[in-house]
């Protein structure tokens, strides 16, 4: 394993990461807090942008547009049984309308609490890619492919690396965790 392929991988962790603080529930509507709500439809479970459309009205509400209008009620309940959305929506008939209620400071220290759950598990998700290659290189050195020189080498490559990533995912959800406590 070379130290290219070692930090795709991190790069991989770290695109996971930011893609789970975008879900993360601000006080404002986006469309990605519901993204990863599963509906079951037809007699299996999809998720929720594979059946309808998500768009942010305005900073208070979101609108669920379903491509089959028979799906209403399977959406809006779903959206009701995600215990971690905390929401409510309600429907017209044609459309799911689910309206973002004003974080609370007790809500808003849970949330910081996920963020930073979120961060931990990034973390131990790069240890172990760094692990993964060290492990790697070790071999290659007992097995005479590489020089002891060469394995401290790349130990040293990837402490580094893992160090700037571990420095991102730090700015990241200190950038996350400002948001959320904005009033």
């Amino acid at each position: 394993m070379d130290i290219n392929s070692t930090q795709e991988k991190m790069d991989v962790t770290l695109d996971h990461f930011q893609g789970e603080l975008k879900k993360i529930r601000t006080g404002r509507a986006n469309p990605q807090m519901v993204e990863g709500v599963m509906v079951e439809v037809y007699g299996q479970m999809s998720p929720l942008p594979h059946i309808a459309t998500i768009n942010a009205v305005d900073a208070q509400m979101l609108q669920i547009t379903p491509f089959d209008p028979n799906n209403l009620d399977a959406i809006s309940a779903a959206i009701r049984n995600d215990s971690s959305l905390g929401l409510n929506p309600a429907d017209d008939g044609k459309v799911v309308r689910v309206p973002i209620p004003a974080l609370t400071t007790e809500r808003r220290e849970q949330i910081v609490k996920q963020v930073s759950e979120k961060a931990e598990e990034a973390r131990i998700s790069l240890r172990n890619t760094r692990h993964d290659f060290m492990d790697t290189n070790k071999k290659a050195e007992k097995a005479g492919d590489i020089t002891k020189d060469d394995l401290h080498g790349a130990e040293k490559s990837a402490n580094d690396l893992i160090d700037q990533y571990q420095t991102k995912i730090d700015e990241l959800s200190k950038a996350k965790e400002a948001e959320l406590m904005q009033v």
